[in-house]
C-alpha cells in the first residue's frame, strides 16, 4: 500500500509564531521535518502552506529535497 505525506506548515502560530522557520542546527525546521518524512515510505511528501516565506525557503532547499509547497 502506498502513502504520501502532507505537512502543514503555517507561519501565525499562536504559541510560537515563525516556529515553520525557525533555525535548527543551520536549517528551518520545516526542512528538518521534510528531510524526516522523506525517509519514510511515503510514495511523495508536501508541504501545505498559505504562507509566501514558507514558500520561498522551500524554493531555497529544493536543490537538495525538491519539496513540493502548495499556498
Amino acid at each position: 500500500m502506498s502513502f504520501i505525506v502532507v505537512i502543514p506548515a503555517r507561519l501565525q502560530s499562536a504559541r510560537l509564531p515563525g516556529k515553520a522557520l525557525l533555525d535548527i542546527a543551520g536549517m528551518p525546521m520545516i526542512q528538518h521535518v521534510f528531510e524526516r518524512a522523506k525517509q519514510s515510505a511515503a510514495a511523495e511528501v508536501y508541504i501545505a502552506t498559505d504562507s509566501a516565506e514558507i514558500k520561498n525557503a522551500c524554493e531555497q532547499f529544493r536543490w537538495k529535497s525538491e519539496p513540493v509547497c502548495w499556498n
